[in-house]
């Protein structure tokens, strides 16, 4: 009997490197490899990067650094890069860490099988490319292990905005839209086994622009009501949103479709129409405040999240204020919020800085305000009852953890409760980053 080899994969960044992650582990399943939680053991190792946030290729080639260490006690052991880093520095990975044997990039995480083959061989394997097939029907066959009951499912990849910041349309490329029935065939494969729960992926995932049947042109809103239909599945969300891809369809949605769950994540990034300007966001914060209210009329208790981008170039303390404005006005349940960081080849990187002082402080004032807006829906929780999807254990005897509809992490001590559940409970208590309930 062959021992199988063992795969140590370390994801960053967003929801989609978790996705992409789980298809990469199934990919090199073919070649005989099962997961391991740990690289000391590993025969292989991937680091699935991000290239969102500051200083993002150095802190892989440090990683890379500490790992090198283990190649010299295992001359056996590859260790590859993946994700937009990799898209990024391609050759360079290679030529600053010899220890390096594969880097593939996002879209072509599908040939990793050959990759491996070769690298084998004593070879070196380099793929950033954007080739023409669909990577997804690659590998569109799944080993049929059980999942756990909430699960993401990329439906769209690539973005066309090209915000002043950002520089995932130069690593994940264009949009793309996955055709409907493979999303279908895909989503009845999780249910099938066990998963309970989908969130849709997506740079922009309400751009969704999908081949329907009969070659017709599917929004985002007739796609999740296509997935309604689907039998087994309990709930839908969606993540992460462009306010300009906010269809009325989609609003009415939010209103109509019991599967989809009241919880939006719809990013902002700032309060001042001049820096949105300068972020080539294309919406004013007027406009962004007049969808929320036409999202709110469509489903009142739904729960906002938000991203906020503070000392971006040529941000004044008046542009700041704007921003702390728009989220007292908006209320919201998370928010998710940075100091700017440059990122090489984008305009805004080109441009005069903001203080680091200045951005720290503001930052530290920003997520105060959130850190209240917060607790304060939390704790408005108290004595409500809810839906949740039970995942796993808690961390004391016969607790279960799991999510209410609007995201909420809920815990029952209730040892009868199995996962995939899910469960009325009344809320008696709201912690730091946790509501307390009982079974009703």
């Amino acid at each position: 009997m062959t021992t199988p080899k063992k795969l140590f994969i370390k994801t960053y960044g967003c929801q989609m490197n978790v996705y992409d992650s789980e298809r990469m582990s199934e990919a090199l399943g073919g070649q005989g490899y099962v997961e391991t939680k740990t690289p000391d053991d590993a025969d292989m190792i991937l680091l699935n990067t991000c290239h969102i946030r500051e200083k993002a290729a150095e802190k892989v080639y440090s990683e890379l650094g500490r790992l090198k260490g283990l190649k010299a006690s295992n001359p056996d052991l590859k260790i590859g890069v993946a994700g937009c880093v990799a898209q990024a520095e391609g050759a360079e990975i290679m030529r600053r860490q010899p220890a390096v044997d594969l880097v593939v990039g996002p879209q072509s995480y599908h040939r990793l099988p050959e990759m491996e083959a070769k690298t084998r061989q004593g070879e070196k394997a380099l793929d950033t490319d954007f080739p023409e097939e669909d990577k997804f029907e690659k590998l569109k066959s799944r080993p049929k292990a059980r999942r756990a009951p909430s699960a993401f499912l990329t439906v769209q990849e690539g973005c066309d905005k090209f915000c002043a910041f950002c520089v995932v349309p130069y690593t994940r490329g264009a949009e793309a839209s996955r055709p409907v029935a493979r999303i279908l065939d895909e989503a009845r494969d999780l249910v099938e086994r066990g998963v309970r729960e989908i969130t849709l992926l997506g740079q922009n995932v309400n751009a969704y622009h999908g081949t329907g049947p009969n070659g017709s042109d599917y929004t985002l809103a007739k796609l999740i009501w296509d997935l309604d239909k689907v039998d087994g599945l309990e709930r839908i969300r969606f993540t992460t949103s462009h306010p300009n891809d906010m269809t009325e369809d989609l609003i009415e949605a939010h209103g109509t479709c019991s599967k989809l769950m009241p919880y939006l994540h719809l990013p902002v990034q700032s309060g001042s129409d001049k820096i949105l300007k300068r972020m080539n966001r294309g919406h004013t914060a007027e406009s962004y405040l007049r969808l929320i209210e036409r999202i709110r009329g469509a489903r009142p208790d739904i729960l906002m999240s938000g991203d906020f981008i503070v000392g971006f170039p040529e941000e004044t303390e008046v542009d700041f204020q704007a921003t702390l404005d728009l989220v007292a006005e908006v209320n919201y349940g998370y928010a998710y919020s940075f100091k700017y960081s440059t990122r090489p080849g984008t305009p805004a990187a080109e441009r005069a800085q903001v203080d680091a002082g200045e951005a720290d402080d503001r930052l530290q004032r920003l997520q105060s305000l959130i850190t209240r807006q917060q607790h304060s829906i939390q704790d408005g929780m108290v004595g409500r009852t809810v839906k949740v999807l039970f995942e796993k254990p808690g961390r004391q005897a016969g607790q279960m953890m799991g999510k209410s509809e609007y995201l909420h992490a809920v815990h029952v001590a209730d040892a009868q409760v199995s996962v995939g559940e899910i469960k009325a409970v009344k809320i008696v208590d709201s912690l730091t980053n946790s509501l307390a309930g009982e079974l009703v």
